[in-house]
């Protein structure tokens, strides 16, 4: 049987060279050639108990251009220079084993030539259960949709950014060495012979970092699962994926328990989960100015990833609203890439996915429809209208409300009452009822948000609520509501406190997001819904 080695080719015509093997060192860095525009990195052979390979290109300054995994399910890792503007001449490529038999090196550097490129041999890391993405990447400068993008809204001096929100502010933050396998908020990797003695593993996160832009899934009464995001210094999350249990409202990381190719980081992706084929679809998005249109399915029971080979009309889109109905996912608006060097566009057209065929393809729909718009948000009211508020087409902010007829495929202006929110985009929406739904904060043009408003459909009638929990602006948040267990009840004086399982109440959970100043939010606060006023 072939031995396990991970190997790298530089350039086009380079020929494969072995960088890791079986009974190797589980860290090396190679110097890239300075003509070399396109590295790939893929494994060969049985991956046994190995966890995966960490890698990272570095500039010359040490910094991180991007990041990456290789897994047993994903074998290969390439990139390009014209996808990453900070791409110098001076590119070195680092990789590290995790898992498996690890070959015990002292930290002591030694290096070798291997076909005139030097590889510095280093100490080995620990063994570690991994939460990375398949491949992650520093922002470049301002991805630009016409400055309709969230985060920061002007370039670092040291770090190009994707996802800016309009008229921003930079994000506030000293650079720092980046210490290759450090996790955010665990221990620095060791640096002498008695450190690398003392230190058997890594802190585990016990609950996701700080991000902005990730989506969160109720798939049953008990579970809920996080998907994606971006954290400071604009990086993409490197542990993406998490499982929130409402019994105790703990996270548990969830990457590794999916099999299959997992989707490429990206910001401005949806995912929306369907509960009669207990799926989860994640669409589009976008990384430095490369624009998605796949489809990636997690199977929440066999905990597998698939991506979809789709036919029809396929659209580019990030930033758009996805809303399942009926097993399809209807998508609308988001940002479309125009050809250079025209800016990027918003869109007002709705596309239809179709599962079970594989299919996309573009309904006629009549009526008044929405302006051009992304960072809008999108509820299914219901079960037969989807109803669209807000979002963001340079230079405007929006807070008009759209609402479509899916019987009829017919769009409406909403002519609403009361108090109603102040035009924003990248807010966070949520389902109270069958005639509810829920705006909370988000971004409009110059700050963050934190005001909450609840809409009623049978009155079209706004009214602002308070809430004390969600007193801190924020934009970018993910926001969710499902039906809870309450935590315990006493039967009785002195007895034990028990479960009641029958008693279930609806819960609001709000979790993440940032405030456009630099900061990025890792807490998950609740609301029951019979507290708020006017959501019943």
């Amino acid at each position: 049987m072939e031995d396990f080695g991970v190997y790298a080719v530089f350039g086009v015509h380079g020929p494969p060279q072995r960088l890791v093997s079986a009974e190797g060192s589980c860290r090396v860095s190679v110097a890239v050639p300075p003509s070399v525009r396109q590295v790939v990195l893929f494994s060969s052979g049985p991956w046994g108990e190995r966890i995966c390979v960490n890698a990272e290109l570095n500039d010359a300054d040490c910094f991180p251009i991007t990041i990456g995994k290789l897994t047993p399910y994903n074998k290969c890792l390439s990139w390009e220079q014209w996808e990453e503007e900070s791409w110098t001449d001076s590119v070195t490529l680092s990789v590290t084993l995790e898992g498996g038999n690890l070959v015990n090196i002292q930290p002591t550097q030694r290096s070798r030539l291997i076909t005139g490129i030097i590889v510095d041999t280093v100490a080995p890391l620990a063994a570690r259960e991994l939460n990375g993405k398949r491949k992650r990447e520093r922002a470049p400068e301002g991805e630009d949709d016409g400055n309709k993008t969230a985060g920061r809204g002007e370039e670092e001096e040291e770090e190009e950014e994707e996802n800016v929100c309009p008229n921003g502010t930079a994000e506030k933050t000293t650079p720092v060495r980046k210490v290759r396998g450090q996790t955010k908020g665990s221990q620095k990797l060791f640096t002498t012979a008695a450190d690398a003695k003392k230190t058997k593993r890594t802190a585990p996160l016990v609950s996701p970092s700080g991000r902005w832009g990730p989506t969160l899934c109720p798939i049953d009464a008990q579970t809920a699962i996080l998907i994606g995001g971006q954290g400071s210094r604009m990086q993409f999350c490197k542990d993406p994926m998490w499982k929130l249990c409402t019994e105790d409202m703990s996270w548990f990381a969830a990457e590794t328990l999916a099999e299959g190719p997992t989707p490429e980081a990206r910001i401005g992706h949806t995912a929306v989960y369907d509960p009669d084929s207990r799926r989860i679809f994640v669409f589009g998005g976008s990384k430095n100015k490369k624009w998605f249109n796949d489809v990636h399915i997690l199977d929440t029971q066999s905990w597998k990833w698939t991506m979809v080979e789709a036919q029809g009309k396929v659209p580019s889109l990030a930033y758009h609203s996805c809303s399942m109905f009926r097993g399809e996912l209807f998508v609308l608006g988001g940002v479309f890439p125009r050809p250079n060097p025209e800016p990027d566009g918003c869109s007002d057209s709705l596309y239809i996915f179709d599962p079970n065929l594989s299919i996309w393809y573009q309904p006629i729909v009549t009526g008044d429809t929405p302006s051009p718009r992304s960072g809008h948000s999108a509820c299914v009211m219901q079960e037969r209208k989807i109803y669209v508020f807000g979002g963001w087409d340079t230079p405007v902010c929006y807070n008009d409300m759209y609402m479509l007829d899916l019987g009829l495929m017919e769009f409406s202006a909403v002519k609403t009452t009361g108090n109603a929110p102040s035009p924003r985009s990248w807010h966070g929406s949520a389902v109270l009822s069958d005639t509810k739904f829920l705006i909370h904060g988000g971004y409009n043009g110059s700050n963050a948000l934190s005001d909450t408003f609840i809409f009623d459909t049978d009155t079209n009638r706004w009214t602002e609520v308070t809430l004390p929990q969600l007193s801190v602006p924020r934009a970018g948040h993910a926001i969710i509501t499902m039906d809870t267990a309450n935590h315990r009840r006493f039967s009785g004086e002195g007895e034990d406190a028990a479960m009641d399982a029958s008693s279930v109440r609806r819960t609001l959970l709000v979790f993440g997001g940032g405030d456009n100043e630099g900061n990025f939010y890792s807490d998950l606060t609740t609301v029951a819904v019979d507290d708020l006023p006017g959501a019943i």
